[in-house]
Formats: C-alpha cells, sequence, structure tokens
C-alpha cells in the first residue's frame, strides 16, 4: 500500500540541484545582526508614523512580523530592487495583506521607492494601498486582501520553479488566525504531496486576531503537529530573536523532499508598549498623543 500510494503522485520533473549561493545571487543590502536590530527599529518607526499620517491601518500585525521580515530581506532573500523581475529572485509572499506597511517600509528600505512615499499610505492613486497590489507596488509579488490564500499562491510559484528549472525559493508570512482558513490546509496538503522542498511557510504565531486571542476564536493547538501531521518539517523560534530566525531560514535551506514551517512566537504590537498583546491595535491607527508615545518607546 505504501509504495503504490508513493507511486500514484504526479509529481513535476524535479529541477536539478542548484546552490541557493549561485552566481548572479543579490542580497541588496546584506546586514550584520546589529544592523539588522537597527533596521528592525528604524522599520518600526515608519509603520507608526505612516498609519498615522492615514489615520487607518492595521499596526499590530505589522509590528510582530518586524524581525522575520527583517531576516529575510537583509540576510536571506536573492533579490535586486533595480530589477524587480528577475526570473530568478527569491519570491516573499505576504498572505496576511493587512500588515502591507511592515512590507512596503522593508521594501523601501531595500531600495524599490523613495522612502518619502511610505507616508502616501491609504491615500488615492498612492502605489501604498492599505493591501497590497502586485500590479502597481514594485517588489510586490501578490495582490492580497482575502486571508488564506498566499500558501496556495506560493505553493503555484514553487511548482513553477520546479518546472522551469530555476533554483529560487518561496517565502510565505502568514497571520495564526490566517490558519483558521481551510485554504490553507488545502494547500499544506498540496505542498507536502509534491515535495516541495523549495517553499517556507512563516506563521506569525501573535496569537491574537481581530475578534480576539485566536485560542478563543478559533483553537488549532497544537499548531506544530497539526503541521508536522500534513507533512511538513517544523521548525519553531522566537519571532523577535533575528538570530533564530537566520538559523531557521539556513536549516529549511537544507530540508529535503518536504516543504518547511517556521512558527515564529512573537507578540502582537512588539516594541510599542500599550499596543502589546491588544487585540484593539490589530486595526486601530495610532492617534496623534499615542503616536508621540509609540515613538519613545520605539527610541
Amino acid at each position: 500500500m505504501r509504495s503504490s500510494r508513493k507511486s500514484s503522485k504526479k509529481k513535476p520533473k524535479a529541477s536539478a540541484s542548484a546552490p541557493h549561493s549561485a552566481a548572479g545571487v543579490v542580497c541588496c543590502k546584506r546586514l550584520s545582526l546589529i544592523g539588522m536590530k537597527a533596521m528592525a527599529k528604524q522599520l518600526r518607526r515608519y509603520i507608526i508614523t505612516m498609519i498615522a499620517a492615514a489615520s487607518s491601518g492595521h499596526p499590530g500585525g505589522s509590528l510582530s512580523a518586524v524581525e522575520i521580515v527583517t531576516a529575510l530581506y537583509f540576510h536571506v532573500l536573492r533579490h535586486d530592487p533595480k530589477n524587480p523581475g528577475w526570473p530568478d529572485r527569491d519570491r516573499f509572499i505576504l498572505s496576511k495583506g493587512h500588515a502591507a506597511p511592515l512590507l512596503y517600509s522593508v521594501l523601501a528600505e531595500s531600495g524599490y521607492f523613495p522612502v518619502e512615499e511610505l507616508m502616501t499610505l491609504r491615500r488615492l492613486d498612492s502605489r501604498m494601498q492599505g493591501h497590497t497590489d502586485r500590479g502597481h507596488t514594485p517588489g510586490v509579488e501578490m495582490s492580497s486582501g482575502t486571508l488564506g490564500q498566499g500558501l496556495s499562491f506560493g505553493v503555484g510559484c514553487a511548482l513553477a520553479a520546479r518546472i522551469d528549472n530555476r533554483a529560487y525559493r518561496v517565502y510565505v508570512l502568514m497571520g495564526d488566525g490566517e490558519c483558521d482558513e481551510g485554504q490553507v490546509w488545502e494547500a499544506a496538503m498540496s505542498a507536502s504531496h509534491y515535495g516541495l522542498d523549495n517553499i517556507v511557510a512563516i506563521i506569525d504565531r501573535n496569537r491574537i486576531q481581530l475578534a480576539g486571542w485566536c485560542c478563543d476564536v478559533m483553537n488549532t493547538e497544537p499548531l506544530p503537529e497539526k503541521w508536522r501531521a500534513f507533512g511538513w518539517h517544523v521548525i519553531e523560534v522566537d519571532g523577535h530573536d533575528i538570530s533564530q530566525l537566520t538559523d531557521a531560514f539556513e536549516k529549511a535551506q537544507e530540508i529535503k523532499e518536504k516543504p518547511t514551517a517556521i512558527i515564529a512566537h512573537t507578540i502582537k504590537g512588539k516594541g510599542v508598549s500599550f499596543m502589546e498583546n491588544k487585540a484593539e491595535y490589530h486595526g486601530k491607527a495610532p492617534d496623534p498623543a499615542e503616536t508621540r508615545r509609540a515613538l519613545e518607546d520605539l527610541e
């Protein structure tokens, strides 16, 4: 039975193995650990100021994932801001699209567009829309809005890499509340079925979603065991420890014939004392007094 089930899998032809450090690799601004920690602080300041300027946005889940995205863009990803469509670039897919301020901030610091453009968040005709738009913003891989779709999109990208014989990797950032969606688990089954070792799912495990604590809305525990049961290699880390994150991404590159899920334990609203672990700041912009206080915290 076991051998017949394996033989029934119709996998696309595997690509020739190629090191992830192949010639032509670009990491636009590779930073030291100290540099990445400083960058994380700067990204948090951008998130607060741009959401405050717009009087609208999602600070909590943007702040919780800062170190994750910092580690990716300034240590892990192969990408080229001067050529966003480079075929061999690694793909970063923001499935939790309401955290767009975080992605815009890291793209600006990477050089995809001027930092000053961040202050146009949510304005009419701005490239900085409330949810990411692949057709308008350089560096954005997927248009978002409805939760639960990013992993499916990422599986398609990972399959395309195999079919096209390309060595790029795919990284999908999801919220833990987003894991309530059935489509996430359909995609998880698919990635395991095809043995996609070129995709990494990162779960921002901040334990809070729009309506409150995740365990009260829809308890997904034990989350690591669920991902393992779906055939994924699982790594758990402190999602605010950049060293742990970079180590986890490096380990994920060594895993063969199965996808990797990194469960990053984080704090909603991290870095701003009055936002931390507060569900109301999932989608609440700070007023002027709160903005001043938040920026003081971030100093």
